[in-house]
């Protein structure tokens, strides 16, 4: 292993850069992949973009929308909401009333909301948010390197990620992108940012090209294991990638209502990185995630928040995202709910 400073490294850390732009379709100059998991990211994007008394609007569908609701809050920010029913999406019109009830310096917004499974159409949103003087932030967690995502074409001024979901990484690092709008506001704060270790300036000093001052030690392993995920989303081509989740979500879905199974999110707005399916009534869905762990060795999750305990969520990303895994799940699937209906007449 290397150091975090030896020439290398320093290489590896240019090539992370442009491969993230890449995967993200930006041409932004500030592309770092923070030494944290997505929520670090989060954080970093909402403690650099919020000053005290700023006023945050977020677009509420889910457990993440929360969660950057809460974050806002503990930076000063004058948090407001607009809310939909989990597993919906927001239309342009609920978007363009909260800006104009709100006026805020900031709309967050979650593009795959990874407690339900909804994908928010996100064309036309930087467009609004540019009419009322405002950035736009977007979760692109569950979304980055799985479907289609266009951060300069859709005007998205701060965005970041996890490495875990479809980039195909290990956890542990967390891609963030500042747009030039968002680093005007950051260089005219009237304040410091109050995280040093988030302060994006100050990180932006050891990632920029050229001289690099020493900031933190970053972990070296999972800058090399990002830089191989991403290599093998170039080698397979990103159109490709979106093409391979997208057909094998469909083969996913399919075979889940044939089993009789009811989906949260119209087909319209759905995932193909995560799935959320309604627990059927009768059904103990923590015993059937428990079932197919120990029996066949396959991990889905429950719902969050809203959701918890009326529904799984099933991933679908990155190398995972396979049709002899889909065959296999259902498979699995439908041994797991048979055998629960058996228990249940003993």
């Amino acid at each position: 292993m290397v150091g975090h400073l030896d020439p290398y490294f320093v290489d590896v850390m240019e090539k992370v850069k442009e491969l993230l732009k890449y995967v993200w379709q930006t041409n932004n100059h500030i592309v770092v992949p923070m030494s944290g998991t997505g929520s670090c990211a989060m954080e970093a994007a909402v403690a650099n973009l919020v000053e005290p008394g700023d006023v945050f609007l977020v677009a509420i569908n889910g457990y993440f929308g929360l969660r950057l609701a809460d974050m806002a809050s503990r930076y000063g920010a004058k948090v407001e909401e607009i809310n939909c029913e989990w597993g919906k999406v927001f239309s342009l019109e609920e978007i363009e009333a909260g800006l104009k009830k709100y006026n805020p310096k900031v709309f967050a917004i979650v593009h795959a909301e990874t407690s339900t499974g909804a994908c928010q159409p996100l064309t036309g949103v930087s467009d609004l948010c540019r009419q009322h003087d405002c950035l736009l932030l977007v979760d692109t967690v569950t979304s980055l390197g799985g479907l289609p995502l266009y951060v300069d074409r859709w005007g998205i001024d701060a965005c970041y990620s996890g490495t875990q979901k479809c980039l195909g990484a290990p956890p542990g690092l967390g891609p963030l992108t500042f747009s030039e709008r968002a680093m005007q506001k950051i260089s005219n704060r009237k304040t410091k940012v109050h995280s040093w270790y988030l302060d994006i300036t100050l990180l932006n000093s050891y990632w920029s090209t050229g001289t690099r001052a020493y900031h933190h030690t970053a972990p070296i392993n999972m800058n090399w294991s990002l830089y191989e995920a991403l290599r093998i989303i170039v080698e397979e081509g990103l159109e490709q990638r979106w093409k391979r989740h997208r057909e094998n979500a469909e083969l996913l879905w399919k075979g889940l209502e044939q089993l009789g199974l009811e989906l949260v999110v119209d087909y319209k707005y759905r995932l193909p990185s995560l799935t959320t399916v309604r627990v059927p009534n009768n059904v103990d869905g923590n015993e059937i995630i428990k079932y197919l762990r120990t029996v066949h060795h396959i991990e889905i999750s429950g719902g969050l928040g809203a959701l918890k305990g009326k529904a799984w969520r099933i991933g679908l990303m990155g190398y995972n995202s396979q049709k002899e895994n889909v065959i296999k799940f259902l498979s699995a699937l439908k041994d797991a709910l048979e055998h629960h209906k058996t228990d249940s007449r003993l």
